[in-house]
């Protein structure tokens, strides 16, 4: 509820999130491309076409969003077929909307436009817009302002396209009933999991087995190719290390730059909160009224006990156990009703009841921050970072060009390139071909390189490689293995023991099926079940959804019932004690609730994917495989 309180994110319609058009604050494509043609066509949508050059674009913007998420893991994944194809998919969706608005002829008024730019949190200064902030943030995006603002009101006519069936979607009760009914039933299940562990003593391999298995996987016990090598890494952050900053330097930024290091006001509050919802009827509206004047009178006999009253009343649970504190905030950080109280307020008063969209309210000031410019001395260590960045940067952008060409003209050693560059020449471990390694060598196109026939028959250079943004390296092969078979001895007991782990497996399952059909003809078997459980179907948690499937497959109508279920962790038997059916005339609690609104959001995607489905029935759509395949350079 505090993270509620604090963030006070609006629910956007389901349908446009379904889609994720992306703003052009945060990078929007060039949606209107129609050059290219021939191979440099990779789709063509009715007469329009997505060019190479647009397809490559948003596939490096798409790769840049995935590579902090895959943390140096199989960077082969982002550049997969299924990747590209994605992307390819994504962009035919937006030409097919783009048209589609078109036909409808939506346009957005300048008056729009000026009004949504304003509304732009990131683009105001004291809730106000900055002309200031937004001439920062179109240079930022190295663009016109007639080409941003050209592109923000196509990214706004577009939405006026996908919210008139965003409010077309109308969910049926009945039919969110039937899918809660499902989703929220309630089953007490007790477990009893067969490992293949107790069944391996009775899993017997022959000699003949462990051969035949060998030689039918012959790849997989083949050792890969490897190399051991040795490189150089150039980047933007160890020249930032290097380059110095004089204080005359922090003193000329810090005088130039005043605005920056200013400190709004920041306020400390602690609060009571009544739950209530914002669209709650009458009669809950009074309740939560009275419990609220109760409390504050409290609270006024004893404003000291603010914080245990806090404790004992509060229904944010997020705060009432600190009693109530919400340590401290500024000016756009509370929905508004909470922010005017307390920024109206004088440090120790206690306010009446104030209702936001998260119910009544009861708050106490606790502290002020007053506006004030933060000190050379406190800001000094940042401006040095910056400084340091921006040197770095450039210094950087003068040597990446000379460092490419040194690597590649003087391709057998890297002895040259680290002497004039001030570089480390390091040593790798043995790297395997199509292996995972810890990063620079988790980028594809150095591993490529380095399993090149230039780079293992030359023992030549790699090619200067941008691993990731203002890092590139180059490598040398000093040592190669080449793909090698083990042979069947060394491998022997690896095999045996796989296989009679198999054979255990499936040992248990076939023990298990026995039980569960004992069970089921209601013959007594010694099982020592588990504790009991409960488990809502359309909430199980971190437990496995074939478990989940098998508990709630049951025939539940007689009790106990039983069911199971077989993996490669053996079986496992599931003993039903007690349902609960979900009750639509009940009282709503948060779980059905939020359910509700699941069941809304799919209801919604479904109606989405029709609409697109007409779309793509009224438009021909030709993809060009070969330019979409195609690697770039």
């Amino acid at each position: 509820m505090f993270d509620s309180v604090r963030n006070n994110k609006k629910i956007v319609q389901v349908i446009l999130a379904l889609i994720i058009l992306p703003f052009a604050f945060w990078g929007v494509e060039s949606y209107i491309s129609n050059a290219g043609g021939g191979s440099d066509t990779v789709a063509t949508v009715g007469s329009s076409k997505i060019s190479r050059a647009e397809f490559l674009e948003a596939l490096r913007e798409q790769q840049d969003r995935l590579r902090p998420a895959l943390g140096g893991r199989d960077p082969a994944l982002l550049d997969s077929p299924e990747l590209r194809r994605a992307v390819l998919d994504n962009l035919i969706q937006r030409r097919l909307m783009d048209m589609h608005a078109a036909s409808l002829k939506l346009s957005v008024s300048n008056e729009q436009l000026a009004g949504f730019i304003a509304s732009v949190p990131q683009l105001q200064e004291d809730g106000k817009f900055s002309p200031q902030r937004y001439e920062q943030l179109i240079a930022a995006q190295g663009k016109s302002k007639a080409m941003f603002e050209f592109e923000v009101r196509h990214d706004m006519t577009i939405q006026q396209a996908i919210a008139a069936v965003g409010n077309a979607s109308l969910v049926s009760r009945a039919g969110a009933d039937r899918w809660l009914a499902a989703q929220l039933e309630e089953r007490t299940v007790s477990e009893f999991l067969l490992h293949p562990d107790p069944f391996l003593v009775k899993a017997k391999v022959t000699p003949d087995a462990v051969k035949a298995y060998y030689e039918a996987n012959l790849k997989k016990f083949e050792l890969p190719e490897q190399v051991r090598v040795e490189y150089v890494v150039l980047s933007r952050a160890k020249l930032a290390e290097q380059v110095s900053v004089s204080n005359d330097e922090i003193k000329e930024w810090y005088a130039a730059h005043p605005e920056r290091y200013q400190q709004p006001e920041e306020r400390r509050a602690s609060h009571i909160l009544v739950a209530l919802d914002a669209k709650a009827p009458d009669k809950d509206v009074k309740a939560a009224e009275a419990k609220a004047a109760e409390v504050l009178a409290e609270v006024k006999k004893a404003p000291g006990d603010f914080g245990r009253l806090a404790q004992q009343y509060s229904q944010d649970p997020g705060s009432a156990a600190r009693g109530g504190d919400l340590d401290w905030f500024g000016r756009g950080a509370m929905v508004k009703a909470f922010e005017d109280a307390v920024f109206s307020m004088k440090e120790g008063q206690v306010s009446d009841v104030v209702r936001s969209d998260f119910g009544l309210h009861i708050i106490k000031l606790t502290g002020i921050h007053p506006e004030r410019s933060r000190s050379l001395s406190e800001v000094s260590g940042e401006i040095t970072a910056e400084l340091k960045a921006q040197k770095a940067a450039k210094e950087y952008a003068e040597l990446a060009e000379s460092f490419s060409n040194m690597v590649y003209e003087q391709p057998d050693s890297l002895a040259p390139a680290a002497e004039k560059f001030k570089l480390v020449i390091e040593n790798s471990d043995w790297l395997a071909k199509g292996g995972n390694a810890g990063a620079p060598f988790s980028d594809p196109k150095l591993m490529a390189a380095l399993f090149s026939d230039d780079a293992i028959k030359g023992k030549h250079n790699t090619e200067a490689i941008e691993v990731s943004p203002n890092v590139l390296v180059s490598a040398r092969i000093t040592e190669h293995r080449p793909a090698a078979q083990q042979p069947l001895d060394t491998v022997s007991p690896t095999i045996a023991k796989f296989l009679a782990q198999q054979e255990a497996v499936q040992l248990a399952i076939k023990d298990g099926e026995q039980k569960l059909a004992a069970l089921l003809k209601g013959e007594k078997v010694n099982i020592a079940w588990g504790k009991p459980q409960t488990v809502i179907k359309g909430m199980p948690g971190d437990m496995p959804a074939m478990a989940v499937d098998a508990m709630f497959k049951a025939d539940v109508a007689k009790l106990p019932a039983y069911s199971g279920a077989a993996g490669s962790g053996g079986y496992a038997l599931f003993r039903v004690s007690q349902v609960k059916r979900f009750d639509a005339d009940a009282p709503e609690t948060p779980q059905a609730r939020a359910m509700r609104g699941e069941y809304a959001r799919l209801v919604a995607e479904e109606e989405f994917s029709a609409w697109l489905a007409n779309l793509r029935s009224l438009y021909p759509i030709e993809v060009n495989e070969a330019a979409l395949d195609r690697r770039e350079g």
